[in-house]
């Protein structure tokens, strides 16, 4: 048992620094694609014109994600969880400093533009393969009832990497926007070199997931996508719909907030905005690992619902409150916002992990995560900002939030959850493994 206990720490404390630095190169992108990408890189002389452009340079990653999950699911499926994600790692640390490193639009034309959103299709290559195998090496490695819990060490580095991105353009703002705008926006990315360093040498330490040796090392093996898409089709439909709060509502409160906060007719400081949501972030850092052991005491699929619910009832006044620039309650409910969020988002590891037998485990769930986050997440920012051109009203955004929440409720209920603990045999049926009897 201690065995076991010290693997299982092992390895959520490598997904925890491996999706940390991940997400921060994510996040760092995210956060220049609102306050800076727009007129450095496509410049229209129209703000919102500019905005909505690099906001769909913010999806193409999401777009090319499920093709990330493919490759990368094939690799973790065949050769191993630990394979993948070091490469994934690389792949998303070099893509991340390149950026740091393109000439804008003044100095190269429509190249810069062109370079940046192949650039941005590598970081979604790399997270496509990342999120699904870090989520497989911390719960595979858990001992039975503490999965939720130690899947949540995964899902802390999204709330870490989102901290330090916002953290150091916060810092960076106080040297003012000219600063930001003539290079300062490149110290973020150039800085991800260095955490990739360190993300490395934590992950490559680290054992092979359990369930990999036990179930697949040694047997012979189909196709994993052919398998996914033969036998677990409806999970990976289900795990899209999961999905629409915990990735596409997670950038509607940070990537479109800050943007629709900080332009017109609003204007709220970029400095404030950015403060608020650092802030969020480290609240949300703090909470993440508590309410994912809740999952395990009442029940992760409880918890989403909770989640689900409280995320309806602080979005719409965060949203609503932001025109009267009121600070206090701007801070407070970007705040509430996120603990309401880590409760659709802590949970969502073991949920999705659970919800595929081992076989072709890997590529099943980077699918239902890529797929659903190039839906939900990837065209969230862009589409709300189209629907408030369109309508000249943020309740139109409200209401898109409202039913993504009811479609994940949906989805949750409907989820099935499979045990690791089945009896090992040499069959790929779906009879390998049992569901559990406690959809836990």
């Amino acid at each position: 048992m201690t065995s076991t206990t010290s693997r299982a720490r092992r390895a959520g404390i490598a997904a925890f620094v491996g999706t940390t630095i991940e997400w921060y190169d994510f996040y760092v992108y995210a956060t220049a694609a609102a306050l800076v990408f727009g007129p450095l890189f496509f410049p229209s002389g129209d703000p919102l014109a500019e905005t909505a452009a690099a906001f769909a340079t913010f999806a193409v990653a999401f777009l090319v994600r499920p093709l990330g999950g493919i490759i990368f699911g094939h690799i973790g499926d065949k050769l191993g969880r630990r394979v993948s994600l070091v490469i994934t790692l690389l792949l998303m640390g070099v893509s991340t400093v390149l950026v740091g490193c393109l000439p804008t639009y003044e100095a190269i034309g429509i190249v810069a533009p062109i370079l940046l959103i192949l650039l941005r299709a590598l970081q979604g290559l790399a997270v496509g393969g990342e999120w699904g195998g870090a989520v497989l090496m911390s719960v595979e490695h858990a001992p039975a009832g503490k999965k939720t819990f130690y899947g949540g060490f995964t899902q802390l580095g999204n709330p870490a990497g989102a901290l330090l991105a916002s953290g150091i353009f916060a810092i960076m703002s106080r040297f003012g926007e000219d600063f930001i705008m003539n290079g300062g926006w490149r110290i973020p990315f150039l800085l991800s070199i260095v955490l990739v360093g360190v993300g490395f040498w934590v992950r490559y330490r680290v054992e092979e997931s359990p369930v990999f040796e036990q179930k697949i090392e040694g047997r012979k093996q189909t196709m994993p996508l052919a398998f996914a898409l033969r036998v677990n089709w409806k999970p990976i439909l289900l795990g899209i719909g999961l999905l629409p709060i915990s990735t596409g509502g997670y950038y509607l409160a940070t990537t479109f907030a800050t943007s629709y906060a900080t332009g017109e007719p609003i204007s709220i400081s970029p400095q404030l905005i950015l403060d608020a949501m650092t802030i969020a972030s480290f609240i949300e850092f703090v909470v993440t690992l508590p309410v994912a052991w809740l999952g395990d005491k009442w029940g992760r699929k409880n918890i989403m619902c909770i989640g689900l619910v409280t995320s309806v009832l602080t979005f719409v006044p965060f949203m609503l409150v932001l025109p009267g620039k009121v600070e206090p309650v701007i801070f407070l409910l970007a705040s509430l916002v996120r603990i309401a969020m880590s409760a659709t988002y802590a949970p969502i590891a073991a949920i999705l992990a659970q919800m595929f037998r081992p076989q072709a485990r890997y590529t099943s769930i980077a699918l239902s995560y890529g797929v659903g986050a190039a839906i939900w997440a990837g065209f969230s920012p862009w589409f709300a900002t189209m629907l408030i051109a369109w309508t000249g009203s943020v309740w139109s955004v409200i209401f898109m939030f409202i039913g993504m929440a009811l479609l994940a409720g949906l989805c949750t209920w409907l989820a099935p959850q499979h045990s690791d603990e089945a009896p090992v045999t040499d069959s790929f049926t779906p009879r390998t493994d049992t569901t559990a009897a406690r959809t836990l």
